[in-house]
């Protein structure tokens, strides 16, 4: 059984994850916040790198980072995302190295390509692609590709594994988001396509890869292609078997 560390594990992510996967893989949270499920928890500033290095535990496989803090263009709220959206992801690839932990999956974001989304659709005529050039809207969209580059920069300079997944929309509440908000229809990660596509992260072989995370919805923004072929991964719930 895989040692999973989640990195801001206590949010609505890495609830859905430790809930899914109780009985697959051995968890610890590392989050300021304790989790709501039952698992190992540490409480962990992960802007701090020495609190990393310690409280990681030496058996770990694989981290994932799900660190999250509420996003906007204010510039009075630059350093703090700074912190948690890029200098805190430079920090837990550091601390994989230092640790010889051989993979970390980035919880990226669909942010990072939102200038070609407008209310769940794609403005390109076909659905949005890794390939496509990544413009953002907004900071949090910029930090999250920053990330990401840090992540390949790891995964050719060391032995790390570096998974990104750019998320779609995880509410708390699936059924009253899809009622609440149409652009979800089209947008939403189902829990359980989630803990199937990061446990794909977990298992898959390759060293280096960044991907959507969208459920098969109707008319979805983002092509799934690479990851289905990539991670062996298929979408069983969409937003319409939530209907």
């Amino acid at each position: 059984m895989k040692s999973i560390v989640l990195i801001g594990g206590s949010g609505i992510v890495g609830t859905a994850l430790t809930k899914a996967w109780k009985d697959r893989y051995r968890m610890t949270v590392l989050d300021m916040r304790e989790p709501q499920e039952e698992v190992a928890f540490i409480r962990t500033d992960a802007t701090c790198f020495e609190a990393l290095l310690s409280h990681v535990p030496r058996d770990t496989d694989v981290i994932i980072n799900l660190l999250q803090v509420p996003s906007s263009n204010d510039v009075k709220q630059l350093d703090k995302m700074t912190d948690v959206f890029f200098k805190a992801s430079v920090y837990i690839m550091e601390a994989a190295v230092k640790l010889s932990i051989p993979k970390v999956v980035f919880a990226s974001s669909n942010h990072v390509t939102d200038y070609y989304e407008r209310d769940g659709h794609s403005i390109l005529g076909r659905e949005i692609k890794v390939s496509d050039y990544p413009y953002s809207r907004g900071i949090y969209g910029i930090l999250k590709l920053a990330s990401e580059n840090v992540g390949h920069m790891y995964a050719h300079s060391h032995p790390l594994s570096v998974i990104n997944i750019r998320i779609g929309t995880v509410p708390k509440n699936e059924k009253q988001a899809l009622q609440e908000n149409e652009r979800i229809h089209h947008t939403l990660l189902t829990r359980e396509d989630l803990a199937n596509l990061f446990a794909s992260a977990v298992e898959t072989t390759s060293r280096y890869g960044t991907y959507y995370g969208v459920s098969d919805n109707p008319d979805k923004p983002w092509s799934m292609e690479e990851a289905y072929r990539a991670l062996d991964y298929a979408s069983e719930v969409n937003s319409e078997d939530l209907q």
